[in-house]
């Protein structure tokens, strides 16, 4: 797919750069550092957006002319809970487990920035996990290693094959791009 400037990446996501590419869109990627905080006192559901506003931001200075970035972040939640990178094995199998059983929402916020304008938007999806056993977790948390993705799964892996019921709205958006959404913000954005 040709746009009529140049993309950038801002994320090291293996899964986001699969999606763009298959998506056929040519991209640089660069890897942007950027401090995952966000006020204690923001909504759950907009701390995806905050956080890939906050990723822009660090890079925008350093974009070229004919140039968009596009920055993303995907949080999982439970209620008010957000479910992180989980740090280690029992970290993982924590968040399985309060996620087994039940119904939680992934919403991935992204960032479309170039040296004049900027656009931002969300997706949300509501996955719904069948309960799984301790055994069943413990093995795709040593066999796939998790701790890369938000909420310790990833959908497109074992454990969204066999654990998930169903889900409403994006396939794709719970893999880490709302890639509907993005196709036609990048169609309609003016540098």
């Amino acid at each position: 797919m040709n746009l009529n400037f140049r993309l950038i990446l801002g994320s090291k996501s293996p899964r986001r750069q699969e999606l763009l590419r298959e998506m056929g869109y040519k991209f640089e990627c660069v890897s942007i550092d950027c401090d995952e905080t966000y006020p204690s006192d923001l909504p759950t559901e907009d701390v995806a957006l905050f956080l890939a506003k906050k990723k822009a931001s660090q890079y925008i200075s350093d974009l070229s002319e004919n140039t968009v970035l596009i920055t993303a972040d995907t949080i999982v939640r439970v209620g008010e809970q957000i479910l992180g990178k989980p740090a280690n094995q029992e970290e993982a199998i924590e968040m399985l487990q309060l996620i087994s059983g039940s119904r939680h929402q992934v919403t991935t916020g992204i960032c479309l920035s170039s040296k004049s304008n900027s656009i931002s938007f969300d997706d949300t999806t509501e996955v719904y996990f069948h309960s799984l056993s301790l055994k069943e977790i413990t093995w795709y948390v040593e066999n796939y290693k998790p701790f890369d993705k938000a909420g310790a799964y990833g959908i497109q892996e074992w454990i969204g094959m066999t654990g998930i019921d169903r889900i409403e709205g994006s396939y794709f958006n719970v893999v880490g791009l709302p890639t509907h959404k993005l196709y036609h913000a990048l169609l309609n954005f003016s540098l």
